[in-house]
This record gives structure tokens, C-alpha cells and sequence, in this order.
């Protein structure tokens, strides 16, 4: 298993487009094989920080996913809502492999 962890630069007074993103890419990972483990918004006091965590079977998997990136609709429309709103300043992406309980 491979989890992708997403760290996102937000603008937090366009915090409502950034959950109407999130919410698209949660469906999007979760119909093309993946498991989401949530976003992570701003909770208390001021912050620009949100989290992202999912997870495939393997990094094949996952370059199965990101290879519809660009050009299927459904991946458009959701960075779209991106693009248009703002609402995410940058992101950085980094690979890890859970340890998780017996």
C-alpha cells in the first residue's frame, strides 16, 4: 500500500471552495481504486494549512489514477473549482507507506 499525503497552502477566506474541491476529489479517488482518508482543514485560529491523505494498493495503482489527470472530465471539472476559485495557493505532494496496528 502507498498513501499520497497532500500538503496544501489555502486561502482561508476561500475556505467553502476549497471543501466543494475536496469533496470532488474524495469521490475521484474513491471510484478509481483508491481509499480517501479525508482532508484536514483549518480548525481553530488562524491557519492557511490543510492536509490531504489516500491511499492505493500500490504506486502502480496510483499512476493508473493520475493518468486521467488533464484529460477526463471528471478530474477536469474537479481542478476546475481549483483553478477558478484560488482557493488552493500551492501544494506539495509526498509518498509514504503506512505502519499501521496488528
Amino acid at each position: 500500500m502507498i498513501t499520497c499525503v497532500v500538503r496544501y497552502v489555502v486561502d482561508p477566506a476561500k475556505i467553502e471552495d476549497f471543501e466543494r474541491f475536496a469533496k470532488r476529489w474524495m469521490a475521484l479517488v474513491s471510484r478509481n481504486g483508491g481509499v480517501h482518508h479525508g482532508y484536514f482543514l483549518p480548525g481553530e485560529g488562524a491557519s492557511d494549512a490543510a492536509l490531504a491523505l489516500f491511499s492505493f494498493p500500490s504506486l502502480a495503482a496510483y499512476e493508473q489514477y493520475r493518468e486521467k489527470f488533464g484529460h477526463d472530465p471528471a478530474f477536469v471539472e474537479a481542478d476546475r473549482i481549483r483553478d477558478e476559485s484560488g482557493c488552493v495557493l500551492r501544494h506539495e505532494r509526498t509518498f509514504m507507506r503506512p505502519l499501521l496496528p496488528d
